[in-house]
């Protein structure tokens, strides 16, 4: 009895813990940890634009947008255009006279946004040439110069526009007209000898040789020129005009940008006329009888046209004369008393037409058979005008 008590217990034992293993479920295998993911890295943010984006921009050489002159002028186109469009603009005046200067002006531009840039003057020459393959995304439109490395060989990369005028032609009319007028004691005051300047004094000869020639002159047109090695207005250009003024001089032709206001006070003190440059100056001084203008505004007006039509005119070299409208006097807002309207489109006819030869700096230089830095306006060919260079 005892045994059999035994074997029933133990054989309970293993029912009960057969039924235990059999109900019992499987504890869930813990799930793995999920990877943390490596943090991503922030994208580049783009550039910021800049606050202020100027398009159009135009980069001053010894002067302010104000001058009455040569930078006035193209700033007048610049303005013009981007006023019509719609379309931002700003200009920037270097801090000194240098390439240096110069060139850390336009990289200020093209920084800002420009896309075109305007540069007025041959001192931009060499800096352009520089700026023209290092931005070249961006315009540039040079006036009086074409791009150089310093050698005088000119490289015009295709995003770079070089306008000259001819100079000598706009010099012509004012000559021309002011001989008409019945002035005979002229000057000419030039600014620097630069090519510019020389051409307007040697085409102001030969206008007053024109028309002494057709009014049948039998006295000399007597033209007392000279040039005062700078562009500004000082006491010194006030005295030496008011030094010719006072021996006799009649009318003189201030060609050197800020020189001509020097000029003004002078005619102002003594009664006299001047004849301005580049730009229409009869609003600067009654004195100013008329200007022997360049086109500077249309001309920049047209080469930006130009660009936002499609066909900027890169890689080029253009002189802009009479039979586009290069030069011109401002003949609304001159004060001739005899020279009319109808006398100024026969001359300006006839110059279009080239039926009058006008020679500028080089053809002067190849008549004379003398070196370039020989030849003075003494060498023009005339006859009936007597030129007194003075040093």
């Amino acid at each position: 009895m005892k045994l059999w008590r035994k074997l029933a217990i133990v054989a309970l034992v293993l029912i009960m813990i057969f039924v235990f293993s059999a109900c019992a479920k499987p504890a869930p295998e813990a799930p793995e940890k999920p990877e943390t993911p490596e943090t991503p890295e922030e994208p580049e943010k783009p550039e910021e634009p800049a606050a202020n984006v100027f398009e159009l921009a135009l980069i001053t050489d010894v002067g302010t947008i104000d001058d009455k002159s040569f930078n006035q002028g193209a700033w007048e186109g610049v303005e013009a255009y981007a006023k019509e469009n719609n379309i931002t603009y700003k200009y920037y005046q270097p801090a000194e006279q240098s390439d240096t200067a110069y060139i850390d002006s336009i990289g200020l531009a093209v920084k800002a946004g420009a896309k075109v840039i305007v540069c007025p003057g041959f001192l931009f020459e060499v800096p352009i040439h520089t700026v023209q393959t290092e931005y070249p995304d961006v315009n540039f439109v040079i006036l009086d110069g074409v791009p150089h490395a310093g050698d005088w060989v000119p490289d015009i990369a295709g995003n770079t526009y070089s306008i000259f005028y001819a100079e000598e032609e706009a010099g012509f009319l004012a000559g021309y007209s002011i001989v008409k007028e019945g002035y005979t004691k002229l000057g000419f005051m030039g600014g620097m000898a630069v090519p510019a300047v020389v051409r307007f004094g040697y085409g102001y000869v030969q206008g007053a040789e024109y028309a002494a020639h057709e009014l049948g002159l039998t006295d000399s047109v007597q033209i007392k020129y000279t040039y005062v090695g700078n562009f500004n207005a000082t006491p010194e250009n006030q005295a030496k005009a008011a030094s010719w003024y006072n021996e006799g001089t009649e009318v003189i032709f201030a060609c050197g940008g800020a020189v001509g206001n020097s000029v003004m006070k002078a005619a102002e003190a003594a009664d006299t006329k001047v004849i301005g440059v580049d730009v229409d100056q009869s609003a600067e001084s009654e004195t100013v009888i008329t200007s022997s203008m360049k086109n500077l505004s249309k001309s920049v007006y047209d080469a930006l046209k130009a660009y936002y039509a499609g066909n900027f005119p890169g890689g080029t070299s253009v002189s802009l004369d009479a039979t586009v409208e290069g030069v011109q006097l401002p003949m609304e807002n001159s004060r001739f008393e005899k020279f009319t309207q109808a006398d100024y489109d026969a001359i300006y006819g006839k110059i279009v037409a080239k039926e009058i030869e006008i020679m500028n700096d080089a053809d002067v230089v190849e008549d004379s058979g003398k070196e370039a830095d020989q030849v003075s306006a003494a060498d023009i060919p005339v006859s009936k005008v007597q030129v007194e260079v003075i040093q």
